[in-house]
């Protein structure tokens, strides 16, 4: 059976285009904008409906890979539209509910709607394998967001940026200003691009530090260069690799001696896998290492 057997719904398409990698195509048309608008699904003959936003079934996704021990190892997001990757947050969709009355409450229920959806957006950040964003196109508001909170960033020639918030009377709030200082190096340059909401391109985009390469083409390059490299690492030990993946992710919001007392604890238990001896005799043997699911499914 596929990895992505039953994984798919309507905005959302799921593939295992290669073995222990899989790719999540946004396909809300007509531009990948994220709203409250329900979503069908299928499950087995029978046709549901779901009162899930499109950005709750996106983090539900992710959390559901993982909660059914799938045997991923490298997962490729992009966007089955062919002239952008999303123009973010469908402002006509209404996002966060108007309230009425008390002051307290209404902003206590903002702040509950926000933290679903800051949990939904960065789900990638609590998989325990490597997220790859491919991009082409726009990326505008909440498309930041969104590739932000993944592990690798490979954008297209023709993409195009904005963090586009300000132009709408608010700051950045699911994920952009608290990931772009974390990820990118050229912090001056950040401040610009978030302060005026101009669109900046891609070889910009790599001088942030916000990508890390620059694929000549559109969006079936960039897709392609995604799964090469998600195909190079789900060959690799998966105990290995998604250590690596907490462990950077620790090291990113602590300091190097807490990091360093981490990566001791973790490698204490870590070190005991049977990866090792495999991938010694496999190199030894001058063949592809064969490695176990990271756990035992529960499908």
């Amino acid at each position: 059976m596929s990895l992505a057997a039953g994984l798919s719904s309507e905005w959302l398409i799921v593939s295992e285009p290669t073995p222990h990698v899989l790719q999540v195509s946004l396909s809300r048309s007509p531009v990948n904008a994220f709203s409250t608008e329900q979503v069908g699904y299928s499950l087995g003959c029978i046709s549901l409906t779901s009162s899930l936003r499109f950005w709750t079934a996106y983090g539900a996704l992710f959390d559901r890979i993982t909660r059914e021990r799938r045997d991923v190892r490298a997962l490729v997001v992009s966007s089955a539209l062919p002239k952008l990757f999303s123009a973010g947050i469908d402002i006509k969709g209404g996002i966060v509910e108007e309230t009425t009355g008390d002051a307290a409450r209404s902003s206590l229920n903002t702040y509950n709607k926000l933290k679903e959806f800051q949990s939904a957006i960065g789900a990638p950040q609590r998989c325990p394998f490597p997220v790859i964003v491919a991009v082409h196109g726009l990326v505008v508001g909440l498309g930041i967001d969104l590739i932000c909170a993944c592990d690798v960033r490979y954008a297209a020639d023709n993409s195009q940026f904005t963090i586009k918030e300000v132009d709408v009377g608010l700051a950045a709030d699911i994920g952009t200003l608290a990931f772009l200082p974390k990820i990118t190096g050229n912090h001056s340059l950040m401040h610009e691009l978030a302060y005026t909401s101009r669109i900046f391109s891609a070889t910009e985009a790599l001088q942030l530090g916000l990508v890390s390469q620059v694929v000549p083409g559109g969006q079936k390059d960039v897709i392609g260069a995604a799964l090469k490299l998600a195909s190079t690492i789900a060959t690799k030990s998966p105990i290995a690799v998604s250590g690596t993946k907490r462990i950077l992710t620790h090291s990113r919001d602590h300091s190097v001696p807490q990091n360093l007392d981490y990566v001791a604890a973790w490698n204490a238990a870590a070190l005991r896998t049977d990866d090792i001896p495999e991938g010694l005799r496999a190199a030894q043997a001058r063949k592809q290492a064969t490695f176990q699911p990271l756990s035992k499914p529960k499908l």
